[in-house]
């Protein structure tokens, strides 16, 4: 099985087992004159030569079994872990061990991959998503997050890092998953497993930069990295300058060997915006059409995480964007956030938390779409007005925007539990594709904190002056660490932020709560579409869908403020059909949620919208 399709000369990076207990060496060290395999052999080393090609490849077949260990030594000198290694057990700094990627028996033939219409997506952290923290334990969930309503994983990076706990956006080893979670094969067993139960898996990469510890890509050419673009989180990947061929491969090749070694459905492509390239064929739109190479047959779904909103994202390859599926849009939750909390701190400063500002994102996909934003000081965005809802990705919580506080505090706790399931209501019924966060459908009580296991205590400090710095945007923050507030990094915040799925924190309410909004979104046609809408006060919004079908027109009403009364009763979009009248489908405020009890208008008499609710009301004959 070949990772994709590569170019002539470029094949198969990495280590890559060829039968009769040989493998095929291949690694780009352009600025070398010679390249040796390392090979660990009963304690003693062998040093198996490698033949110089064009481009600067060096490539040999040599007897070297599945489960050796190896480096590469470098003109003679120092050896390194393999650029291109499939595992590091014993982490980035360790020696590669060659892994057969074709040796595990998939049983999801027949699976076609996901679909994008009807997406839900999970976004997890595999460390904290249980005590256990590995494959395996996702694996044992993945029946109960079926019956929730998900239809597809989002596994937060899987890259190597150095440590025993990283949020993995800090990777080295970009084509090795981690050893703290488990062997190569137990991801695969995830995925076939989650394919049984018709669940796709998507992977979080990261292309923009690499970690700073354990990095030794520049030990084979100082070319991987450019300084003609701004770093915001290391050195920044050349894709356009002097030997960016190499460079390119390298991510490629990565893309592809995670679709096609692993079976994954798609891949979420970290901070898009800082993929800086000028060439013709800009690198995204290259990602995407690698990593469907090396799909054949199957469905896989590219998403874009892009600060600006650029819908080049989503715009076809042919008409000069990447070809991707769908893009993260920060302008909901940032709106939703204000509107929960009254907080509109530091990239949140150009949000009012409106209705109408709610309004807009359920209708026009997005806010900041060309205007001029404050916090920037710049216009950002651009058209998304007229992108289908499905191909962008709503969230209220994920793990950069719960963690963007001093406690990592989640939406319900922030904002109370009746204006989090009114904000969950809403969200779960408009057509844009949602994505959940990790112990969100239980409203769990533990926090969601940023953490990084450096045994260097010079990097532990960085990353402490460093999220003390990052923190400080915020005024609420910035006092709270004058105050003598610190931000937990380490082994007390990854501890914080594992969930318990124990019967103390189980709350099978909360669960029930999301599970029937999920099945409404999956029963209701008319939600698929995007709605009228209008703002019938600061806090409070109208939602409806017509339908051809009189008896599936649907109403949404929201109110994060008090009980309000309407006199008048101006706005249409509340008026039922003719001969009909309203009848409530389903309130965030019923009592078998935990609610106060759901009261919902009828449409025939005076208008009041119940306060820190969302209700959806559906047409019917009046009796």
């Amino acid at each position: 099985m070949s990772p994709g399709v590569a170019p002539a000369p470029w094949g198969v990076l990495g280590a890559w087992p060829v039968g009769g207990g040989r493998t095929r060496f291949r690694v780009w060290a352009p600025h070398h004159a010679s390249v040796d395999v390392a090979l660990e052999d009963s304690g003693r080393i062998q040093h198996l030569p490698l033949t110089r090609g064009p481009e600067g490849l060096f490539e040999a077949e040599h007897p070297a079994p599945v489960g050796a260990r190896y480096r590469y030594r470098l003109d003679g000198g120092e050896a390194f872990p393999d650029p291109c290694s499939r595992f590091q057990p014993e982490g980035p700094h360790g020696p590669s061990e060659i892994v057969d990627p074709g040796a595990y028996r998939w049983k999801d033939g027949d699976w076609p991959g996901p679909s994008l219409e009807g997406l839900v997506v999970y976004e997890l952290h595999v460390g904290a998503f249980s005590p256990q923290g590995t494959y395996r334990a996702v694996e044992s969930a993945l029946p109960a997050l079926r019956d929730l309503g998900v239809t597809a994983l989002e596994l937060m990076p899987v890259h190597t890092v150095p440590g025993r706990f990283n949020w993995g956006y800090d990777g080295v080893a970009l084509f090795a998953p981690t050893p703290a979670y488990g062997r190569p094969d137990d991801l695969r067993r995830l995925v076939d497993a989650a394919h049984a139960l018709g669940l796709g898996v998507i992977l979080d990469v990261v292309y923009n930069h690499l970690g700073p510890d354990g990095n030794y890509l520049r030990r084979y050419s100082d070319r991987y990295f450019t300084e003609r673009y701004p770093k915001e989180w290391g050195d920044p990947l050349n894709f356009d300058g002097p030997d960016a061929r190499g460079v390119r491969e390298f991510v490629l090749q990565n893309a592809a060997a995670f679709i096609a070694e692993y079976h994954l459905d798609g891949l979420r492509v970290d901070a898009t915006q800082n993929l800086h390239d000028a060439s013709p064929l800009h690198i995204a739109a290259e990602i995407t059409l690698r990593a469907r190479a090396a799909a054949g047959s199957r469905r896989v779904l590219i998403v874009a995480e892009n600060e600006p909103q650029d819908v080049r994202a989503v715009r076809p390859i042919e008409e000069g964007g990447w070809g991707m599926d769908a893009q993260w849009v920060d302008d909901f939750h940032h709106a939703a956030r204000v509107a929960a909390t009254g907080n509109a701190e530091a990239y949140c400063q150009d949000y009012r938390g409106s209705a109408a500002e709610l309004v807009a994102c359920a209708t026009r996909n997005a806010l900041y779409q060309g205007q001029w934003y404050a916090w920037q000081k710049k216009q950002r965005g651009t058209p998304l007005r007229t992108s289908p809802p499905a191909k962008v990705v709503f969230y209220l919580q994920n793990h950069d925007q719960v963690a963007n506080s001093l406690r990592g505090e989640r939406l319900h706790r922030a904002a109370g539990e009746p204006r989090a399931r009114a904000l969950t209501a809403l969200w779960l019924l408009l057509p844009q594709t949602p994505m959940l966060f990790m112990g969100q459908e239980s409203f769990a009580p533990r926090p969601f904190l940023y953490f990084v296991d450096h045994r260097d205590p010079g990097l532990r400090e960085s990353v402490q002056r460093g999220r003390e710095e990052f923190l400080g945007q915020f005024p609420s923050a910035r006092a709270a660490l004058a105050e003598g507030a610190r931000p937990l990094a380490g082994e007390e915040a990854f501890g914080a932020s594992t969930l318990h799925p124990s019967s103390a924190e189980a709350r099978p309410e909360v669960v029930a709560f999301h599970r029937e909004l999920l099945r409404l979104r999956r029963e209701e046609p008319a939600l698929r579409r995007a709605p009228e809408g209008a703002a019938l006060a600061e806090q409070a919004l109208v939602l409806r869908w017509p339908a051809e079908a009189p008896s599936s027109e649907l109403l949404l009403l929201f109110n994060l403020g008090h009980d309000l009364p309407l006199v008048p009763c101006s706005e249409p979009l509340l008026a039922p059909l003719p001969g009909q009248r309203w009848r409530q489908v389903f309130s965030s405020e019923e009592a078998r949620w935990g609610g106060r009890g759901a009261v919902a208008p009828d449409g025939l008499g005076p208008w009041t919208v119940p306060g820190q609710c969302t209700v959806l009301l559906r047409g019917e004959a009046q009796p």
